[in-house]
Formats: structure tokens, C-alpha cells, sequence
């Protein structure tokens, strides 16, 4: 970071460009582009391979380059060591089993190493060649190896490295010392042209060849790859399987006190999916952290897709009850979802902290996901107006973007010119709002760690990248209003006399009969409501009349972009206030599926209702 200056891809196009088909990729001190790497490189008929530039700021120490996934894993674990304790590297490599090391020429020299195991080679760049010949280390042929680092293509990445050092040093680009940038001759040459440049020293080439054929690595990127998160909750997955059968029984009587239609029915469905999925531990991981908050006093709110669920609903990771909304299991999980589904689990932001360090301390390998943060354009101008000198007022000027560009100064037009040289690199990395990875091997065969300031060890890739590999996060969330719930019944249980426990928040069935909560719906006066609180929620709550618990619900879906956009959400308000509207204007097909909402498609559900009705049409009555 604030570095190199251009991305993985456009490494692995430089190397087809060059005739290169075997690179390794070595970037300092950080792993955050390898699994991108190793996915991408088949498409350009690249042999990847993985390593780490290791150094002490821009001091190279070693090149760590990972025989396998094993090796990789090593160098994973040595990193990261290092940046949790923030202590420097080491000048001489530790000993690994599957890694190669590669001590640059230079520093060969500079720190006096006499002695070389197996695994260890010194690295002679193309600059190298001239002193190569008058050096002690001729004589050590079978330790010789090119070591031709590729930190730039042209003049451009140049000065934008330059640029980003000076950013990074906090320094004026007149300042910048030159041990802090890299030579501008680490560029990628034609295979031919570094075969003839290191002609007069064949077993140099020979060396670097078998070193490199000698190395592999594999990550599955493909459509049928395997999840990575943790397999199995207990010690098998048959257990895990008896296991969520009895906590669903369990939860039943909780649930449904007075059963129902279809309820067994539904169940036994979900569960069969899910178990053929394979997603059993995923639904018992959410479940132990639930049941560890209820525990604790915690009020938590489990929503997004996995509301469709009863399983979810029985072990009480969400609240909705699927059946009496008609909620469809198949948008939360059907047969052609490969990645797990999703929950998002909010907590209070005072309980969030302390559920994050149950997962740690509860599951073996674990990690914060993590994210880039990249310079975007007003960062851009105030890290490069900070570069050249310019005074406060005349960034913020240019950051506000309001001049005519024709009547800047040299300098403020220098500032903008090469921000476009740096805009969208990736700055530095940050973690993601709410995920957390639980996997099945340790997190370090995927990615060194990092240590943000929350003290939580964080892979250094995203989210994309994560599911690519298989690793699927759990949302661990926060939300203030969760606080505000626990607060209110503390200053009620305070100030009422006679029997300050008997409000229960969980009793939802008699929330929804509440006419004096069903009054403040109707008349808007839901200020402090988390999603119905804001102006344009109270106003549709007006129009609507909302008095009941199914109204509410879907208020607060026509309100949504794609629903308000499209029209229908003015015709649901029409259709709601205008008795016979509704038989006059509803599709017939469209009212027998939806009648709650008036033949009007308001949920997620009511899409996959119409596809499921013209699909069966299809099938019955085939159209050609």
C-alpha cells in the first residue's frame, strides 16, 4: 500500500504481454492481492505463485516464496506475527520447512551472510549483473537465481509511485528522500531479452527454472468449490443433524403454542434442504451466538433473507414468523444456491463488542473481514495539495470542485493531473462493517492478518474475494435503538411502583393486539422507532391509516426504492383507500395471489409467487 501502482490484474497482463508464464507475486509485507491472483491468472495462461517481499519500511530484508500451500501458510503465520506485534523483521529468515528464501544481492552483501541452507538463494536483478563478476558470491553458482522485481511498466507508474511515497512519508515530493522509492529500472522485460541478459550465466537461468517449476499453488475457484467456513459445529455432521432436529422440536412449543397448519410440514422441508446443502453448522454457529447473547441479558434483531426461514424462527436467531406472512424458504435458501445464507444479526452497540470477543474466544479460527479503502477524488486533491505545498484554502478550493480550471496556477493544475495518476488505488486497509470469518482451517491459509486498532486479527481481502475462495461471513452488527429498548425498560421498571417486570419485549402476539400501540402507528407518532421513524415513513403511515401489525409490514416495504419507483406503491395507497378500486384495476391471477396487498407485488415474495404461477402455467399448458 502506497506503493506499488498498479493492480494484480494488470501484473498478470504485463506478464502474457512479456511472454511470461510463470510469476511470482511478492508484494510488501501484505497478501491482500493473492487469492486474486492465483483466480485470475488462468485467464491469461500465467502460472501463479505466491510469496512476500519482506522488509523493514522500503529496506528489503528476504523474499519468502511458498513451495505450496503449506509454505504459504508459513509465511502467512510469519507475517503476521510480526504486524500484530508491530516488531521489526528480521535481516536473516527463520527456518522454514516449505518455503524458498531469496536475500537480495545487495543486502547479501551489506549484512555479511557467509552461509546458505537448502532452501536459500541469492537474487540477482538485471542492475546486479554488472557487479556480479567482480563479487565473492560467483563462486556460490548453485545459490544464484534472477530476482528481477516488477514495480513498474513506464514513466506514469513512476511518478505515481513517487507521488504515493511522499503521501505516505508526509512529506513534500521536493522532501522525499530517495532511499524511499524504489529504482526505477524494477520493470518486466521479454522473456527473450532477460534469457540474453543473463546469457554469460546460464546456470543463474538454470537455477531460477528449476526453483520455479519446483513450486505450486491452489486455491478452488470454481462453481462446485467446497465452503470453507467451519464444517461441522460438533465433532461430525450426523451429530449436527440430530442436533438441529431437537432444537427445533424444542423450540416449537415456544413458538407455535397452539400449532398449526403446515407447520410440521414446512419444517421437515426446510430441514431436508438444508441438511443436502450442507449449511447445518451455519444455522448451529448463528444459533450459539443467539442463545450466548439471550444468555446475557442481550436483546439482538436476526433479519435479512433468513426471516423466510422456520428453522431460523424455532432457534430463535429471528423473530418473523414465516408462516403467517407466507413467506417463501426458497428466496432464503432453494437447490441452485451455492453459498450459505445469510443472516445479519444486530446488537446493541454497548453488547456488540462482547459478542465479538465470544466468537473469538468461542470458535478456533477466526477473523474480522476486511476491506480497502481507496482514494477517491476530494481525498486525492487534499493528500496531493498537502504534496506540493499548497496552502490550506486553496485545497479546500480545489476539493470543493467550483473553479474554472483555465485560471488555475501551475501548481493546482499539477494536483489535479496527477490525481488522476493515483484515483481508485487502494489507500490502506480498513475492516468491514459487520463481518466475521469462522473457518474450518486456520484463517492464514488464505491471507496474513492485520491488527486494526480494535485488536481483532483482519484478513487482508474483502468480501468478494472471501466468497470467491468459499469463505462466507457472519453479519455481527450494531444498531443504537437495541440500547434505547433496554434503556426505556430501565427508566419505566425506575419510576413504576407495582410490578416493573411484567412487560416482557419478546411477547410480539400481544404487541400486535395493543390498540394504543396501533393508534400511534395510525396517527404516526412513531419518533425513536427504528426503520418507521423517518418523514417520508410517517407521512405513508398517514396515508395508509397503518393499524394493524400485516399493514405496517408492508408500509414498510412499498416504501423502498424498486417499489416506489416503479408505481406501485401509489397504486397500493390508491387501492387501499379507494373501496372497489381494487376489482376494478387487480389482474384476476394477480389478487388470487397476493390478496393481502391487493394484486399488488410488494414483497420479494410476491415476484417469485407470479414466476411460480406463469412457470407452472408454462408446464401445464406448454406454449410451444
Amino acid at each position: 500500500m502506497r506503493y506499488g501502482t498498479f493492480s494484480e490484474e494488470e501484473l498478470l497482463g504485463l506478464a502474457q504481454k512479456n511472454g511470461v508464464t510463470r510469476l511470482v507475486l511478492t508484494d510488501i509485507n501484505n497478501t491482500s492481492a493473492c487469492l486474486n491472483f492465483v483466480r485470475k491468472a488462468s485467464e491469461y495462461d500465467v502460472t501463479p505463485l505466491l510469496g512476500i517481499d519482506f522488509r523493514n519500511g522500503v529496506e528489503s530484508c528476504f523474499i519468502g516464496i511458498a513451495k505450496n500451500n503449506d509454505g504459504y501458510l508459513e509465511l502467512n503465520n510469519f507475517l503476521s506475527e510480526h504486524l500484530h506485534k508491530e516488531r521489526p523483521l528480521p535481516i536473516v529468515a527463520p527456518k522454514f520447512k516449505n518455503v524458498y528464501v531469496i536475500y537480495p544481492f545487495e543486502q547479501v552483501l551489506r549484512n555479511e551472510i557467509q552461509t546458505f541452507a537448502d532452501y536459500e538463494f541469492i537474487g540477482i536483478s538485471i542492475a546486479d549483473l554488472r557487479r556480479l563478476p567482480f563479487s565473492r558470491l560467483l563462486c556460490l553458482k548453485d545459490r544464484l537465481v534472477v530476482q528481477q522485481p516488477v514495480t513498474f511498466r513506464n514513466k506514469g507508474d513512476f511518478n505515481a509511485h513517487r507521488l504515493l511515497r511522499a503521501i505516505d512519508k508526509n512529506v513534500l515530493l521536493s522532501k522525499l528522500e530517495k532511499t524511499e522509492e524504489g529504482n526505477e529500472d524494477e520493470k518486466m522485460y521479454p522473456i527473450e531479452n532477460l534469457a540474453a541478459a543473463f546469457s554469460e550465466y546460464p546456470f543463474i537461468l538454470e537455477n531460477t527454472d528449476r526453483l520455479l517449476k519446483s513450486c505450486s499453488i491452489q486455491f478452488d475457484f470454481s462453481q462446485d468449490r467446497k465452503p470453507q467456513n467451519l464444517q461441522n459445529y460438533t465433532d461430525s455432521r450426523e451429530e449436527d443433524e440430530r442436533m438441529i432436529e431437537r432444537l427445533c422440536l424444542e423450540g416449537l412449543p415456544y413458538r407455535y403454542p397452539d400449532g398449526g397448519e403446515g407447520i410440521m410440514e414446512r419444517l421437515q422441508k426446510e430441514l431436508g434442504l438444508i441438511k443436502e446443502k450442507g449449511f447445518v453448522s451455519y444455522f448451529l454457529i448463528n444459533w450459539d451466538i443467539v442463545s450466548y447473547a439471550r444468555k446475557q441479558g442481550f436483546f439482538y434483531v436476526g433479519r435479512g433473507s433468513g426471516a423466510n426461514s422456520i428453522v431460523a424462527y424455532l432457534l430463535r436467531i429471528t423473530d418473523v414468523n414465516p408462516m403467517e406472512l407466507d413467506l417463501y424458504f426458497e428466496r432464503f435458501i432453494n437447490l441452485y444456491r451455492t453459498n450459505p445464507p445469510d443472516f445479519d444479526i444486530d446488537f446493541s452497540h454497548h453488547d456488540r463488542p462482547v459478542m465479538t470477543q465470544y466468537i473469538f474466544d468461542r470458535f478456533q479460527h477466526v477473523a474480522l473481514l476486511g476491506t480497502y479503502v481507496t482514494f477517491k477524488e476530494r481525498g486525492v486533491i487534499r493528500e496531493l495539495g498537502k504534496v506540493f505545498g499548497l496552502p490550506k484554502d486553496e485545497i479546500d478550493f480545489l476539493s470543493e470542485g467550483r473553479f474554472d480550471s483555465g485560471k488555475l496556477d501551475e501548481v493546482a493544475r499539477l494536483v489535479l493531473k496527477y490525481g488522476r495518476l493515483i484515483m481508485g488505488m487502494p489507500n490502506y486497509l480498513s475492516i468491514h462493517a459487520g463481518g466475521i470469518l469462522i473457518s474450518e482451517r486456520p484463517l492464514h491459509w488464505f491471507s496474513a492478518t492485520h491488527l486494526p486498532p480494535k485488536g481483532y486479527p483482519t484478513t487482508q481481502f474483502d468480501m468478494v474475494i472471501a466468497e470467491d475462495v468459499g469463505l462466507y461471513k457472519f453479519d455481527i452488527l450494531g444498531q443504537r435503538g437495541l440500547a434505547k429498548i433496554k434503556e426505556s425498560l430501565e427508566i419505566i421498571a425506575y419510576n413504576r411502583i407495582d410490578n416493573p417486570d411484567e412487560i416482557d419485549i419478546h411477547d410480539v402476539k400481544k404487541f400486535k393486539k395493543d390498540s394504543r400501540i396501533n393508534d400511534l402507528i395510525k396517527t404516526a407518532q412513531c419518533m425513536g422507532c427504528f426503520y418507521v421513524e423517518s418523514p417520508a415513513m410517517r407521512m405513508l403511515l398517514k396515508k395508509l391509516e397503518v393499524d394493524n401489525y400485516l399493514g405496517l409490514v408492508a408500509a414498510s416495504s412499498i416504501i423502498r426504492p424498486g417499489v416506489a419507483k416503479s408505481g406501485m406503491m401509489r397504486e397500493y395507497i390508491l387501492r387501499h383507500r379507494e373501496k372497489g378500486r381494487t376489482e376494478e384495476r387487480a389482474h384476476p391471477v394477480m389478487l388470487d395471489i397476493m390478496p393481502d396487498t391487493y394484486g399488488v407485488m410488494v414483497y420479494q415474495e410476491d415476484v417469485i409467487k407470479v414466476a411460480h404461477y406463469f412457470a407452472t402455467v408454462i408446464r401445464e399448458k406448454p406454449m410451444f
